[in-house]
């Protein structure tokens, strides 16, 4: 039985699954996808969303914690400088998994680990579209040229029966 149990050890010793762990969200922040199998990702997403939770506040101290666990000077940058600012007003839930289907050589359950703001497929947020009435208005802007359109034709009408006098 399993009883409070709640780690996923992944057939790995504790420094093993530590070092694999932070590797794996190294390059979640630097690719913003990755393939994985489905134990990982899930594994994985456990591992990333609090350092993401801890980088919207870009203090010494929270830099100092996600590096412990990361181990990047690179990976905590990009995720403080780039990754925080783009998911600073979402309450949670930064990354997806997407199940692809199985590997073909020993047919492991394979998965897409993605940060949720960098898919633009997956987004949301649609364009607004042009605000429009239910009842048809009066067409101001043809009803005011055509008038403008008959006096030049008048005019110019007047014009060559003047010209045709002089001759």
């Amino acid at each position: 039985m399993r009883h409070g149990k709640k780690t996923n050890h992944l057939g790995r010793k504790t420094a093993h699954r530590k070092s694999m762990l932070a590797n794996m969200a190294c390059s979640l922040i630097e690719h913003k996808r990755i393939n994985t199998t489905v134990a990982k990702a899930k594994a994985l997403k456990v591992f990333v969303e609090p350092l993401v939770t801890k980088s919207k506040e870009d203090t010494t101290h929270n830099r100092r914690l996600v590096f412990s666990k990361l181990r990047q000077k690179e990976a905590v940058a990009e995720l403080f400088r780039e990754v925080a600012p783009k998911v600073g007003d979402r309450p949670g839930g930064y990354t997806r998994v997407i199940k692809l289907g199985n590997r073909l050589g020993d047919n492991a359950d394979m998965a897409l680990i993605e940060l949720v703001d960098y898919n633009e497929t997956y987004n949301l947020s649609k364009p607004e579209k042009k605000k429009s009435t239910r009842r048809a208005g009066r067409k101001k802007a043809t009803e005011a040229t055509a008038p403008k359109a008959e006096g030049k034709t008048e005019e110019k009408s007047s014009e060559n029966k003047e010209d045709k006098k002089e001759e």
